[in-house]
């Protein structure tokens, strides 16, 4: 999701209290939304990494499809409507149980990515998936979905809802006390919970690397939740600044920068997100491209680097060792939790083995980068023991 500059900008359900708490406020994907509280980017990311970051993003595309004419059957409703949004997509929706989420990507038919997004299985209602898209996309891709089920059924919006991202290593305990059921949740799952007179819809997951919960609460109830959580000592109010350093060292891609309909999952480093059983029928948009790439057909692919000197920003071209351009920075900056600059970018294979010697040109400086695994901070997501 790229900034905006637009003029009408609109505001979450939480504007208010953000205002209230001094955020700085900045136009971002066609919202009002702060960018940092008056501790600063650095403060709020550290914090995050060690207690209970929340964070406003109510910016997205939460929604609902839903059958129009369920037939009762539970495996048969859900296999309907997996049916429905599956064409569109790369992930097996058909296979998820009920209760879990899966990430996934919209697709064209070049097999480019129009979005990324999560898509999940209602515990509760058969025939019904919990949809969340990115904020810059939404309309579109609200519309691709819209068309696609034509009179079989009916998605429902939710964005004018509240949608908070509570996420650290403290944040299940938070959630514990909440919405105690809640915390039982295993990474990538989700279900509805009662909180005073309202219901939460809860996921455990985030865009962090840390463990978290996505939380969407009604407008109406919304100050009152986010007042609840801030009550905890070990939660303090984080902006956008500290969310994009947070998902850097976290190596997670971000839409309209290192995502776009140009790129590829594969070229993406994202080929995990190209389901099994979907890769076998090749039945997803762009199929015989992306097989083609998996099979070595490939030239460029995302990687990280760690970059010496300043931070390489979005757009700086990377350089082989003998100073020649071969590819080019979608995500850069300083890395908090390993005080270095870090940086994703894309380049051709064959310099993409980590350990590769490579350079990034800042300000027309040559400065020295090298190819390194990511995420550059391991993930801490909680992932249940699977039943023996």
């Amino acid at each position: 999701m790229a900034e905006t500059s637009a003029e009408a900008l609109k505001t979450t359900p939480l504007y208010e209290r953000h205002v209230a708490a001094s955020g700085r406020m900045v136009p971002f994907g066609g919202y009002s939304l702060p960018v940092q509280y008056p501790t600063g980017i650095m403060a709020e990311h550290k914090w995050t990494r060690e207690q209970a970051g929340l964070f406003d993003v109510s910016h997205m595309g939460p929604s609902f499809l839903v059958l129009n004419n369920p037939s009762g059957d539970a495996e048969a409703d859900h296999a309907a409507i997996a049916a429905i949004i599956e064409p569109l997509i790369c992930g097996d929706i058909g296979g998820l149980k009920p209760g879990q989420v899966r990430y996934t990507l919209l697709l064209n038919e070049t097999g480019g990515a129009i979005d990324d997004l999560m898509v999940a299985r209602s515990p509760l209602h058969p025939g019904s998936l919990y949809i969340v898209v990115n904020a810059g996309t939404k309309d579109g891709d609200f519309a691709r979905i819209e068309a696609a089920a034509r009179d079989k059924a009916r998605l429902t919006r939710a964005d004018d809802n509240a949608l908070l991202a509570l996420q650290g290593p403290e944040a299940v305990n938070v959630v514990a006390h909440i919405a105690p059921p809640a915390a039982d949740l295993g990474f990538m799952t989700y279900g509805a919970f009662p909180w005073n007179g309202t219901t939460l819809v809860i996921a455990r997951s985030g865009y962090t690397g840390e463990d978290g919960f996505e939380i969407l609460v009604a407008p109406e109830h919304a100050g009152a939740f986010w007042d609840a959580l801030l009550a905890d000592t070990r939660v303090k109010p984080i902006g956008l600044g500290a969310r994009d350093s947070l998902r850097l060292e976290a190596g997670l891609p971000l839409y309209g920068h290192d995502l776009n309909e140009t790129i590829s999952p594969t070229e993406a480093d994202l080929g995990f997100a190209v389901s099994k059983r979907r890769r076998e029928a090749a039945d997803f948009p762009g199929a015989a491209r992306i097989l083609a790439e998996r099979e070595g057909k490939l030239s460029r692919i995302r990687v990280g680097l760690i970059v010496e000197g300043a931070p390489a920003r979005e757009g700086a071209e990377i350089l082989d060792a003998s100073g020649t351009a071969i590819g080019v920075v979608t995500s850069g900056g300083f890395a908090p939790s390993l005080g270095k600059a870090i940086a994703l970018g894309f380049v051709p294979p064959a310099h993409a083995g980590h350990g590769t010697k490579l350079q990034v040109s800042v300000r027309g400086r040559a400065q020295p980068a090298e190819v390194v695994p990511t995420p550059f901070v391991p993930h801490r997501y909680f992932r249940k023991p699977k039943a023996s």
